[in-house]
């Protein structure tokens, strides 16, 4: 009864980050109000000139009170205004409230200056009279006013802004339970509205913040490209389409619900020249979208290339970049990016190198960086900054680095020690771009892993967050809704906010309650219990169903769900149905078991008496 009427659980509304709850109505006169706030404009126009001379002399004032007991200081706090107060005063009689709440009039100016230096002790004696201290009456404050609540704000804003800690939202956390292994893609749509997963298991998964409940199971489950593994989800910056990288050669465009909308075309991998075909002849490594052209995508690929695609356009690629090593050799790229204004084609290469190409020139690469990472060891991440000013690269060889692409020969600031065992580890700049996110691997048993924090000036190393006890594959900081979501290596798809500082997103599936399934009735089971049973044989009759479906519910026989038929090729240990050709039929059928048990001999002997009787090949043949 207590939460109908407006005093929630504390915990909920600490969660949400509103604490508002309590407070009771206030009530008003509202003619003497009216009446109070015309006498105030009247009085205040006519005597702007004199209430600051006043000012002046209780600044004078208030230097001898200084020594006075903290009765006498809290007494000048009210009275210190003189005589324009006991006009008012009269009014505020009227009103329910204490002139402390209340406040109005140009007089504010004189009692803040004379409660200043009595602050500290007074605060205690009125903290129960000014709980409201916002809800002001009458004609705005005078320019100098400045409340003390404000002053702490401020405070607040420059410790945060000293002390880059306080920005990670990561005092809350909420548990998305994608699979079994490794979450290797994370998708957000530009809204924040929409996450996509996507797994080593081959399924992609969408979660909507605002239609999930608090036991944040995802609204659709998908296989779009058969039994290959997940490399890249991606909205495009319209976040109607997404661009699908799994470890075929053809990447998918589907639209917001899952339904392919377009396949890129696979190339001919018998001709040399990677220009000459019209697509990627190798396994994909990543893909992201044009950050400003929402109908342009990039892949990169073992193929030895990267390609621009346009999705009205699935026939061919836009255009070919083929990177290549210092003997001007085929190399391959195993990350790309574009830079923010989508200028730029960025491809992290298996060399160690990265290479930076003008989007409108494939010949030459723009910029070049040979040894950026150690040869041989697949780079697994670049992204831009959102000033657009600095790149960063997270390597294979457990580096995490921060470039200036116009001095390219050597990082502006790097740090090592992250383990990274996935070709696809993250990293990502904070929506303030002072903070460089990565996440580390771990063996199996090897400790947890974990998301690093580092100051993009320093490279100081600001915070760590451990994620869980497997590795940290995929990280993602949305600007708009300050959170950060994270895809592990065993399954988990993790989020992470700040009930204050964030917006949205997780904060809306949390505080809905579970809906309360309602389980088949037809699974509960009959008894036939026999007329003359002795009683202590007999069965006892199930009272409710909703018992015996639980207890069948934590049977594992009873709950096991039969495999459905395998569609298409066999998967997961399983053979598929089989196919249409004559071979797979005869191939088939030679397992069947077509052996006679009986005698043989009688078997041969069964038709020797009709034969005689009456002969029908070989005698009439010879009878002429």
């Amino acid at each position: 009864d207590a939460e109908m009427l407006g005093t929630p659980d504390p915990e909920l509304a600490a969660t949400m980050g509103f604490s508002g709850f309590g407070k009771k109505a206030r009530t008003f006169d509202l003619e003497a109000m009216f009446e109070q706030t015309r006498r105030t404009a009247v009085e205040r126009s006519r005597k702007v000139l004199e209430a600051r001379e006043r000012e002046k002399e209780d600044l004078a004032e208030k230097e001898f009170r200084i020594p006075c007991t903290e009765s006498s200081a809290s007494a000048s706090s009210v009275t210190g205004a003189g005589p324009t107060l006991t006009e008012r005063e009269a009014v505020y009689s009227e009103s329910e409230d204490n002139s402390n709440e209340a406040l109005s009039g140009p007089s504010m100016q004189s009692q803040s200056s004379a409660k200043g230096p009595a602050e500290d002790t007074d605060d205690d004696d009125d903290d129960d009279d000014d709980d409201d201290d916002e809800e002001f009456i009458g004609p705005p404050l005078p320019p100098g006013f400045k409340d003390s609540d404000d002053d702490n704000d401020n405070d607040d804003a420059e410790e945060e802004d000293n002390n880059p800690v306080k920005k990670i939202p990561d005092s809350h956390e909420i548990t998305l339970q994608h699979g079994t292994k490794t979450v290797s893609a994370l998708g957000l749509d530009p809204s924040g509205a929409r996450l996509i997963t996507g797994g080593y298991d081959y399924d992609v998964k969408f979660w909507d913040f605002a239609g999930m409940d608090a036991s944040l199971q995802a609204f659709r489950s998908l296989q779009p490209c058969e039994c290959h593994q997940i490399k890249s989800l991606q909205y495009s910056s319209t976040g109607d389409v997404i661009l699908v990288v799994s470890g075929n050669s053809q990447a998918k465009v589907l639209d917001r619900d899952g339904f392919p909308v377009m396949e890129c075309i696979k190339g001919d991998q018998y001709i040399v020249d990677m220009t000459n075909t019209k697509g990627h002849t190798a396994m994909l490594n990543s893909g992201c979208w044009h950050p400003k052209i929402k109908e342009e995508f990039l892949t990169c690929s073992n193929d030895g290339t990267v390609r621009t695609w346009d999705v009205n356009n699935e026939k061919k690629h836009k255009s070919v970049f083929k990177p290549r090593s210092v003997q001007g050799k085929r190399v391959i790229p195993t990350t790309c990016t574009y830079s923010r204004d989508g200028k730029l084609i960025a491809a992290g290469c298996q060399d160690g190198s990265i290479q930076i190409w003008d989007r409108n020139m494939s010949v030459h690469t723009k910029f070049h960086c040979r040894q950026a990472h150690a040869s041989g060891t697949d780079t697994s991440c670049l992204t831009f900054s959102y000033d657009g000013t600095v790149l960063a690269s997270r390597g294979g060889d457990d580096t995490l680095k921060i470039w200036d692409i116009r001095q390219f020969k050597k990082p502006l600031n790097s740090a090592d020690g992250l383990p990274s065992f996935f070709p696809m580890t993250d990293c990502c700049f904070s929506p303030d771009d002072k903070i460089l996110v990565t996440g580390t691997s771990v063996k199996k048993g090897g400790g947890s892993g974990k998301l690093f924090f580092f100051y993009r000036e320093t490279f100081q190393k600001l915070y760590e967050i451990e994620v869980t006890d497997a590795s940290v594959v995929r990280c993602l900081w949305h600007p708009k809704l300050n959170q950060i979501m994270v895809g592990t290596g065993n399954g988990l798809a993790k989020v992470y906010y700040d009930p204050i500082k964030s917006q949205r997103g997780a904060k809306l599936c949390v505080v809905k309650t579970k809906r309360k399934e309602r389980q088949a009735e037809t699974l509960t089971q009959d008894y036939i219990i026999t007329p003359h049973a002795l009683p202590m044989f007999r069965e006892p009759r199930q009272r409710s169903t909703r018992k015996q479906l639980e207890k069948d519910r934590l049977d594992p026989m009873k709950s096991h769900k039969p495999e459905p038929p395998v569609a298409g090729a066999g998967r997961g240990g399983r053979v598929g149905t089989h196919g249409v050709t004559l071979s797979s039929y005869i191939v088939k059928n030679i397992a069947l078991d077509k052996t006679d048990d009986s005698n043989p001999r009688e078997a041969i002997l069964r038709h020797a008496k009709e034969a005689e009787e009456n002969p029908y090949w070989v005698a009439p043949a010879y009878a002429k």
